[in-house]
């Protein structure tokens, strides 16, 4: 969506306004920033981890941006059009709580099974303590990805299966 084109059709606003929470002026404008920042239509993963980058200048952000990545690009293509950029900025900016639930479940479901594991979380937990560097003072229940992957597990894992639902 939105290869060289500077505007999106009419075809094109009607499904994102039904597919997503923004309004038609919202929407005109996201598409005008992505091309700024995207003059291809395409974001893809080395250019996505620069604009994270500029978020977490401190710490390290390449591979949460990865797997924040896997999950806005949809189709799995490599690259991330306008259409998967603003559907998934919509349900984690304006969604209702289930589907953030649901958005952040595929964060963590790294394979993709259905399931989150504890090396799936912690390689997660692992990425977020490396982007955000020294920046965040943690208590000593958490001061490690390892403690705090411990500590949700413990609260989470009823079952003790060593995997979420």
């Amino acid at each position: 969506m939105g290869k060289n084109q500077s505007k999106l059709s009419p075809e094109q606003l009607a499904d994102l306004q039904k597919n997503t929470y923004f309004d038609k002026k919202e929407l005109q404008q996201w598409y005008k920033g992505f091309l700024k920042d995207c003059p291809s239509g395409q974001l893809d993963k080395t250019e996505f981890s620069r604009i994270y980058k500029q978020f977490f200048p401190f710490g390290d952000p390449e591979q949460f941006a990865e797997y924040v990545f896997n999950v806005f690009d949809n189709d799995r293509n490599g690259t991330i059009d306008f259409k998967e950029f603003i559907c998934a900025l919509s349900v984690t900016s304006r969604g209702r709580l289930e589907e953030k639930l649901k958005w952040a479940f595929q964060l963590y479901d790294i394979d993709g099974d259905k399931f989150i594991t504890y090396d799936e979380m912690l390689r997660i937990v692992q990425a977020i303590y490396k982007m955000t560097g020294a920046m965040v003072k943690l208590p000593s229940d958490e001061d490690t990805p390892e403690k705090r992957v411990d500590k949700i597990f413990r609260n989470m894992d009823r079952d003790k299966d060593a995997r979420l639902t």
